[in-house]
């Protein structure tokens, strides 16, 4: 895996949202260097279930070029060349363009929350999220110095945790670790028949809080179905009034 070359694509592409002026479609798709081939040689060796969500043609460009990201990068590719893409089930979400399972694009998700308009410097980019009300986030300076690293926003702790992984290091492991062993204790009997019809813009909630002492066992709290940007809120503010 071409590590340091797709560690300085995603740099790149993280420091593009800080040029004034942004660069048109026709710039930011390489089809003789696509990052799609290597993604799909991934995909194609992975342990673990993945489904590519198809993208709709218009909507990927205007996709792309709110994200002023270059298809040569694996993350350029997938919002280029994907719907989103669903792991495990519909366990884990990586934002793509949007699709009727995936109801999201990965610049409009992002806008209002790691940047105000499209253009500007992201201090972290939401990449994707889980059924559990996880978020993962790469790294754009406001996380930590580890620029371009993915973290990992844990719903049983309210914190950011450094995965020390680069986005394309976020992928494979999305492909091929024991993802059971990653969720360790926040699985729940069946969760693999609910979550498997979960839309892509809605997650579950729990009570008691997964972070309280009560919540520790997931199979005893009560959980819904709500709107991921209602859970995002909640976090946000939970973080507020615990002082993080």
């Amino acid at each position: 895996m071409k590590l340091f070359s797709t560690l300085t694509l995603t740099l790149i592409a993280l420091t593009s949202f800080s040029q004034t002026k942004m660069k048109t479609i026709n710039e930011l798709i390489n089809e003789k260097d696509s990052g799609w081939k290597e993604v799909k040689e991934w995909i194609g060796a992975a342990k673990n279930k993945v489904e590519i969500l198809p993208a709709d043609p218009q909507k990927a460009k205007n996709a792309l070029y709110q994200t002023q990201v270059t298809t040569s990068s694996p993350m350029g590719a997938i919002v280029y060349m994907t719907g989103g893409i669903l792991i495990d089930n519909g366990w884990i979400r990586i934002l793509g363009s949007g699709n009727t399972k995936l109801d999201r694009t990965l610049p409009e998700w992002n806008k209002g929350k790691s940047f105000k308009e499209f253009g500007e410097t992201p201090s972290f980019l939401l990449i994707a999220d889980d059924a559990l009300g996880g978020f993962y986030l790469l790294n754009g300076g406001g996380l930590g110095k580890d620029l371009g690293k993915v973290y990992y926003f844990s719903p049983d702790n309210l914190e950011y945790e450094p995965l020390d992984i680069t986005y394309s290091e976020f992928l494979q492991f999305c492909f091929n670790n024991d993802l059971d062993k990653f969720y360790d204790g926040s699985r729940w009997k069946n969760w693999k028949t609910e979550v498997s019809v979960l839309k892509g813009d809605k997650v579950y909630n729990f009570y008691p809080f997964l972070w309280t002492a009560e919540g520790e066992d997931i199979n005893k709290v009560t959980r819904k179905v709500i709107p991921v940007e209602e859970q995002y809120s909640l976090n946000m503010e939970l973080r507020k009034q615990l002082g993080h």
